[in-house]
């Protein structure tokens, strides 16, 4: 079994994988002016990347690198599956059947989450985790067993956002079946990549790209009149190579994939992208699925669920609910692009 990113922390996701990076960090484009300011560090079991092209004149590295670390530690303090204390644990341990109260920011987390739950149709579950640990790809080391058809049915009884409610004033979720969970792995980090735009909004800084384990969000331009450049990775298991240039400004990017996560048996791949609907591994051949959008949150939940879904089904409902997506799918020829409409104004001519 290929290796697994880390499990250090709360939001690690087995549902969203680094699968964009700044070409800026390649040396393929020019190199930063003197005025640019990068910060780096760790988060959500990954790396954060921030970037800022210029800076307000009271902006410092110390200023910025505080108000990441608190902003970004209260996150996981909130919504880490790893925390013990932390609100979505205690929600976890909660007998359920009344309001539990929570913060805000994570009732407007589950409310994205449920939000997108009935427009893919179920695709997008954040109480699959159940089903996820079953087949080996939770915390727990994996067996590396085919679970049984009862096992499979024992844990679905245990799933379904739609078993779960939320409220936004005041902000509290409650759930109806007591062994209930959630899992806000899938759309978190896209929520910190927000969060993180919005502080730097607040700060006074215009042009920036804010970058957490691959989902990230744009704003203004690189260098002057030079937008962000911005790597698809292709879906290649054991290397790494580009597949697409994009050029963004004032958008985010997600993407999800299923091509390094998974185990072999008998001749046959078991991914870790579940489908709440079966239990079972998604087969179809649909390698990553890449979300451009205005938040990074939405974009975050969508590549899971379209990763979910399919090509064919993925792209249905891209286009229902207006969304720019490229899909990547494994033919015999080897990889063939899907992509819904407005995508290919972003491409970079290379």
């Amino acid at each position: 079994m290929p290796a697994r990113l880390p499990a250090l922390s709360p939001l690690n996701c087995a549902a969203s994988l680094f699968t964009a990076m700044a070409l800026s960090a390649c040396g393929k484009f020019p190199a930063p002016s003197e005025t640019t300011l990068r910060i780096t560090g760790s988060t959500m079991g990954t790396y954060y990347r921030v970037t800022l092209a210029s800076r307000p004149g009271t902006l410092t590295e110390g200023m910025l690198r505080n108000d990441l670390t608190t902003r970004l530690e209260k996150i996981n303090s909130l919504m880490s599956t790893y925390k013990k204390d932390s609100e979505v644990s205690r929600f976890n341990r909660s007998s359920g059947a009344k309001w539990f109260p929570v913060s805000e920011e994570t009732a407007t987390v589950v409310a994205e989450a449920l939000r997108i739950f009935e427009q893919s149709d179920g695709a997008f579950d954040i109480t699959v985790g159940p089903l996820v640990n079953l087949w080996g790809f939770g915390p727990a080391e994996s067996s590396g067993q085919i679970p049984s058809a009862e096992s499979i049915s024992a844990a679905l009884e245990k799933t379904g956002s739609e078993k779960l409610q939320v409220q936004l004033s005041p902000p509290a979720i409650k759930k109806e079946l007591s062994d209930l969970q959630i899992d806000l792995s899938g759309i978190a980090k896209g929520y910190a990549v927000d969060t993180v735009a919005l502080m730097l909004d607040s700060l006074g800084a215009t042009d920036y790209l804010v970058d957490i384990g691959g989902e990230m969000r744009s704003s203004g331009y690189k260098a002057e009149s030079v937008p962000w450049k911005i790597a698809i990775e292709s879906p290649t298991a054991h290397r790494r190579g580009i597949q697409k240039v994009l050029a963004l400004r004032d958008l985010a990017i997600a993407t999800s994939g299923d091509y390094r996560n998974y185990f072999e048996k008998e001749g046959r791949r078991y991914s870790h992208e579940i489908d709440p609907g079966t239990g079972r591994p998604i087969q179809h051949n649909l390698l990553s699925v890449s979300v451009l959008g205005t938040d990074c949150m939405t974009a975050d939940a969508w590549a899971t669920a379209f990763i979910i879904l399919g090509p064919e089904r993925g792209r249905e409902l891209a286009e229902k609910f207006r969304l720019t997506a490229l899909f990547i799918v494994r033919d015999r020829e080897g990889f063939r692009e899907i992509e819904s409409s407005g995508f290919k104004r972003f491409i970079e001519e290379q």
